[in-house]
C-alpha cells in the first residue's frame, strides 16, 4: 500500500528544495562608485554648505529600479542599495566637491552652530535611473546662493553615460555621472570665492530732541523808594 506513494513524496520534496533555493537566492547589495576624489588639504579654504539636497520620491527606497524600453520602472531581482541612497548622493557630492575645491570647509545642510558659508548650494535630484538596455541618465539643477543671500547661478544639468548591461555597471555608470555633476558644480563654486566682506553701513546718530524750554518764571518788581518825608515803597 505505501510502495506506490514513495515516487509522489519524492517529487513533492524536490518541488519544495527547489522553492526553498528559489527564495533564498543571495541578493547582492551595491553602493554609488564614489571614484577617488582628492583628500583637501586647505583648512582655511572656500565655506560651502551643501544642501539641502531633494531627491526624487521615487528614489526613496531601498529597491534597486530598472529603466525598461516602454520608459516603466521595475524593481530590480538581483541587486539593491545597501542603504539609503539619498544618503549616498550626499556623501559622494560631498567628498568630490570638497576634493575638487581643495576645501576642508565643505558642510553638509543643516550648517552646524557657528558656521558661515561664503556659498549655498540647493540642489535638486530629479532622475537617476538605468536599465539593461537603457542608459544611466542623470537630471539635476542647482542653485548657488552668495552670503548675500542673492541667486548667483542656476543651472539645470542632464547627464547620460552608457554601461555593459549588468546591474554592477549601472551602479557604476550612475555614480560616473554623479562624479560629472560634482565636477561641473565645482566650477560654478570657484569664482565665488573671493566674494567681498560683507561692510555694514555706518549707522546715523539718533538726532537728538531739542529740551523744551523751561516757563520763565515771573519777574518781581523791584522796589522803588519814593523820597518824601516818609519813605513809601511802591510796588
Amino acid at each position: 500500500m505505501t510502495a506506490p506513494r514513495l515516487p509522489f513524496i519524492f517529487i513533492l520534496a524536490g518541488l519544495l528544495g527547489l522553492a526553498g533555493c528559489s527564495t533564498h537566492q543571495p541578493v547582492s547589495l551595491y553602493q554609488l562608485d564614489s571614484g577617488s576624489p582628492a583628500q583637501p588639504a586647505q583648512n582655511a579654504g572656500m565655506a560651502v554648505l551643501l544642501g539641502p539636497v531633494v531627491v526624487a520620491d521615487y528614489l526613496q527606497r531601498e529597491t534597486l529600479l530598472q529603466r525598461q524600453n516602454d520608459g516603466s520602472l521595475q524593481g530590480s531581482t538581483d541587486g539593491r542599495w545597501a542603504g539609503s541612497l539619498s544618503s549616498d548622493i550626499n556623501q559622494l557630492m560631498l567628498r568630490q566637491v570638497a576634493g575638487q575645491l581643495d576645501s576642508q570647509r565643505v558642510v553638509l545642510a543643516p550648517a552646524p552652530t557657528g558656521f558661515t558659508p561664503d556659498v549655498q548650494v540647493l540642489l535638486t535630484i530629479t532622475r537617476l535611473d538605468s536599465g539593461v538596455s537603457q542608459p544611466a541618465i542623470l537630471d539635476a539643477q542647482w542653485r548657488l546662493i552668495d552670503r548675500r543671500g542673492q541667486v548667483r547661478d542656476s543651472r539645470i544639468v542632464h547627464l547620460q553615460g552608457e554601461h555593459a548591461g549588468t546591474t554592477a555597471s549601472q551602479v557604476q555608470a550612475q555614480g560616473v555621472l554623479l562624479q560629472h555633476l560634482a565636477q561641473q558644480l565645482s566650477v560654478a563654486l570657484k569664482p565665488l570665492a573671493n566674494q567681498p566682506p560683507i561692510v555694514e553701513a555706518p549707522r546715523k546718530p539718533a538726532p537728538t530732541q531739542a529740551k523744551p524750554a523751561e516757563p520763565q518764571k515771573p519777574k518781581m518788581p523791584m522796589a522803588t523808594p519814593i523820597r518824601t518825608d516818609m519813605e513809601v515803597f511802591r510796588f
